[in-house]
């Protein structure tokens, strides 16, 4: 019994000495990405080995672009419909997760994230898109060191050249030219408004692009976007 327990602590050792490298590992990129611009994400890394598993010639389309030249249109629209309070909060927005699960709950399904662009952006970053207990704490986590690492300019300019905006689409300059043929500092407040819209599920709304729904989440978004505070 007793060199069952020993091992036992070893074991538990062991696994606690993992997680703390895992977690200085996470961190060592996170302090990288604050000068350094990340050429991949966990998540394009996911839907690249999904594309290539149709066509192993497949490759996404990304480009990044820095935050001065990308259009205010867009910067706007995506607070507007992702995360109103960006600028003020330190990385969740509690009224906001409150709301979305008294909205769920209502439903009676997961109609609402509630979910900030910090945490968007760390999921992204790092994650897989499963919704279990572990991957919420770790995207936990991650939003903490980013936020006391980063600044909120620099989240969200990474946040507008990673995000997923269709089949194998990623970042804002790509978006605008996969669905307008223009560079992302182009944009109208209309085409931004309606690039928001598509974020929740933008595989989806690529090959649905005329859906009625979509144009009125696109009308919604565009009259929230002069409230939009940018960072």
């Amino acid at each position: 019994m007793r060199q069952i327990t020993h091992w036992g602590k070893r074991l538990l050792i062991g696994a606690l000495a993992l997680f703390v490298l895992y977690q200085l590992w996470l961190f060592a990129q996170v302090l990288w990405w604050k000068e350094f611009n990340p050429g991949s994400t966990a998540f394009m890394e996911l839907r690249l080995a999904e594309l290539r598993e149709k066509n192993p010639q497949a490759k996404l389309k990304y480009q990044w672009v820095d935050y001065a030249h990308i259009s205010p249109n867009l910067k706007r629209a995506l607070i507007a419909a992702e995360d109103a309070k960006f600028v003020d909060h330190e990385g969740f927005d509690w009224d906001g997760m409150q709301k979305a699960i008294e909205k769920n709950q209502k439903k009676g399904r997961v109609v609402a994230g509630g979910s900030t662009i910090s945490q968007q952006l760390a999921k992204n970053l790092f994650l897989s898109p499963t919704k279990t207990p572990w991957r919420k704490a770790e995207e936990a986590v991650i939003t903490l060191m980013l936020e006391n690492v980063w600044s909120k300019q620099r989240i969200f300019e990474v946040y507008l050249n990673v995000i997923e905006w269709g089949d194998g689409v990623f970042g804002a300059e790509a978006a605008a030219r996969h669905y307008y043929g223009i560079g992302a500092a182009q944009l109208s407040a209309e085409q931004a408004a309606r690039l928001a819209g598509m974020v929740p599920n933008p595989r989806y709304y690529d090959r649905h692009r005329g859906t009625p729904g979509l144009a009125r989440k696109t009308a919604i978004i565009l009259s929230r976007m002069p409230a939009a505070a940018l960072p």
